[in-house]
């Protein structure tokens, strides 16, 4: 395996992106691995007499695409989220192409704790998902 080398180093208003299409088979697995069975994610037929007309992502597997982002780009790998906060603003339905987008809001390098903006959106440019993080930045070990 490659050396990882965290990043110790941060400008605000520094940006990296996730895009991902949901799927009916990301969908089905979410459910299996959470157990959340919810029939507005899971069955058509119940979730077109809801107000969304048919079937939605969950939530949290939208935000699995927020945790890609944050660890594998920005600020990437040897990362630890501290805190997430989240508000869902749209529904996300199969087929939808997210993008996940985190911005450097704050750095504070001597407690080595990065502050983003992570917000999701979708194809269309709406946004599906406001949110802020805290991560801490671990030097590399050794």
């Amino acid at each position: 395996m490659p050396e990882i080398t965290p990043r110790l180093d941060f400008q605000i208003g520094e940006k990296a992106e996730f895009s991902k299409t949901i799927t009916e088979s990301d969908v089905v697995m979410y459910a299996g691995l959470s157990g959340d069975f919810n029939p507005l994610h899971v069955d058509e037929e119940y979730a077109k007499t809801s107000r969304f007309g048919g079937r939605i992502a969950h939530g949290l597997l939208t935000t699995g695409l927020i945790s890609a982002v944050v660890g594998m780009k920005l600020p990437g790998p040897g990362a630890i989220y501290l805190s997430q906060q989240l508000k869902f603003t749209g529904p996300v339905r199969i087929g939808d192409t997210i993008t996940a987008v985190a911005q450097v809001a704050g750095w504070l390098p001597e407690k080595r704790i990065v502050t983003l903006k992570t917000d999701c959106f979708n194809q269309r440019g709406e946004q599906v998902i406001a949110g802020e993080a805290a991560l801490l930045v671990e030097p590399a070990a050794g």
